[in-house]
């Protein structure tokens, strides 16, 4: 046991290494952890031996749930939203398109039985969440036309789709199977999985808001079972368990929790965690010595799959939204195979359905080219297509305002003799600059208005420029756009309700907003909704 706690500090400690050599010598990281793994496996320097397929399996889709989990929980669905059907397209048919083109390849240029074609094809069709989103935030690649977002939400949603059609190929091989059964496994997979996605959602959401846990860290603990249970229940029912446990992630990341700041820095330490974790096992469960006599058949795959199949997908589902090329031929770039479909490749090994392809080591070999030739260019591809934007972040998400936002937390409590107890707001000299967020009376958040009265005893949270963050200030950000009613309109004639517009985003200006700021078509609102309104005087 000892010895084993050892192995695994090592390794973890490697893995961290290897991330940050792999950021300076312009290496993905992913590969790096691949490359450790194999580096420990049997036919590596340590030697470690490991060919447990249903062990991999299991710990591999463990993983994976977190990792599409905080995929979904890091999205920003405002910045996604433009783009949210091309990523439906290219996630859904995208994925089966590709699946179908590979597999035709497969069997009729590499003369590969027909059905382990189709299933190699279904392997490998989706783009990989853990590849992308590392690339993504790893190189800070800000790109234009919302293009990170349709990345992100496309790889994060067509691995369940991969999924589904691998299970069917698999089904298919062991002769079990009808037209209706396949109809009925497909509506199981896509109905249960979006529903239930949406009911574990909501459920967590409706209890994080209703109740507070004792001891900080609890609510991480919480969302840890919630993402278990957004994949269990389907899966139990025959649903698309990775569909669930994505939705789950996207509609609670888009949530106004409490404590977002903490959760986000707990799920991108986990996810990272699981992201070395799930790499370093794939790697060790290679063997290299294996990879040369399946080179030509994975190369010659590796190769249709991205300058023909992706590209051919790509431009046909996105033309009709009309995509630039510039656009466009950067996604077809950036379709990037990783985990997924090796995981997905130790399902085919693990189920009864009988196969003569080496096909986990092929898979593992398309993933390398992959991982090694589109994720080390993405960076270049982006530049030459002059794809770039030095005003967007792609690290922007809903999950923690307060580290982006320029705005700190005062609070104070008025004692009796205040001079402000008894006054109404707007007979007070605030600091310039400041704004008074949220009023604490006997236990309860109130929204400040200029009416309300203060009394002593009212504990004041104001605001002011810089960064920072407070327990009970739950902030979202709002981007006006054209048709919006807010739009041209002074703060004052605004039926906000508990809403409280503390911060305006205009160009590069931060804005302090008062009762006459008119807001304009591209301003950014950083809103608090934080309590109730008070009683009218």
């Amino acid at each position: 046991m000892t010895h084993l706690l050892l192995l695994s500090a090592l390794v973890i400690l490697a893995c961290v290494l290897c991330n940050k050599l792999s950021s300076k010598l312009g290496v993905p990281t992913l590969l790096a952890f691949i490359l450790l793994g194999m580096f420990f496996g049997s036919d590596g320097v340590v030697k470690i031996p490991f060919d447990n397929y249903g062990l991999a399996q299991n710990i591999c889709s463990f993983a994976l749930i977190f990792i599409m989990f905080y995929g979904g929980f890091g999205t920003n669905w405002s910045q996604a939203k433009p783009v949210a059907g091309k990523a439906a397209i290219l996630s859904s048919f995208g994925t089966a398109f590709t699946a179908g083109l590979v597999g035709l390849f497969c069997w009729a240029v590499l003369s590969l039985p027909t059905l382990e074609s189709f299933l190699l094809g279904a392997v490998i069709a989706s783009t990989d969440a853990a590849s992308v989103f590392s690339i993504l935030r790893s190189k800070r690649l800000n790109l234009r036309d919302h293009t990170a977002s349709l990345l992100e939400v496309e790889s994060g949603s067509n691995d369940p789709f991969s999924y589904m059609l691998t299970l069917i190929l698999l089904t298919l091989m062991t002769g079990e199977i009808s037209a209706p059964a396949v109809v009925y496994q497909i509506f199981a997979q896509l109905v249960y999985g979006g529903a239930l996605g949406v009911g574990v959602a909501l459920a967590a959401r409706a209890f994080l808001r209703r109740f507070r846990f004792a001891s900080e860290g609890f609510d991480a603990i919480f969302l840890v079972a919630v993402a278990l249970l957004s994949y269990v229940v389907p899966t139990l029912l025959e649903g698309n368990g990775y569909l669930s446990v994505y939705i789950t992630g996207i509609l609670l990341g888009n949530s106004q929790l409490e404590n977002k700041k903490a959760l986000v820095n707990f799920f991108d330490g986990a996810t990272g965690l699981m992201q070395m974790l799930l790499f370093f096992l794939l790697g060790l469960l290679s063997f290299p010595s294996q990879l040369p006599a399946i080179a030509p058949t994975a190369l010659a795959v590796a190769l249709f799959l991205t300058f023909v199949a992706r590209p051919a997908v790509v431009f046909l589902l996105m033309a009709p939204f009309r995509s630039s090329p510039r656009q466009m031929a950067l996604v077809a770039w950036s379709g990037m195979r990783g985990a997924a479909s090796i995981v997905f490749s130790i399902l085919a090994i693990t189920s009864p359905a009988v196969t003569n392809l080496d096909l986990y080591h092929i898979v593992f070999f398309i993933v390398l080219f992959s991982i090694l030739v589109q994720g080390t260019l993405i960076p270049v591809v982006a530049k030459k297509l002059n794809m770039t934007d030095q005003e967007a972040n792609v690290l922007k998400t809903f999950t923690d305002y307060t580290d982006e936002v320029p705005v700190q937390f005062l609070q104070c409590t008025l004692p009796p003799d205040h001079p402000w107890a008894g006054q109404a707001l707007r007979t007070l000299s605030l600091p310039p600059d400041c704004l008074l967020v949220l009023l604490l009376r006997r236990g309860q958040q109130w929204v400040p208005h200029g009416s309300t009265v203060l009394e002593p005893g009212d504990t004041l949270i104001l605001s002011g420029r810089a960064g920072g963050a407070i327990q009970g200030v739950r902030l979202y950000e709002r981007t006006l756009e054209t048709g919006d009613p807010w739009l041209d309109r002074p703060l004052s004639t605004l039926s906000t309700g508990t809403r409280l517009i503390i911060l305006v985003r205009r160009g590069g200006d931060v804005l302090i907003p008062k009762g006459d700021t008119v807001l304009l078509a591209g301003d950014t609102l950083v809103i608090n909704d934080s309590g109730v309104l008070p009683p009218e005087p």
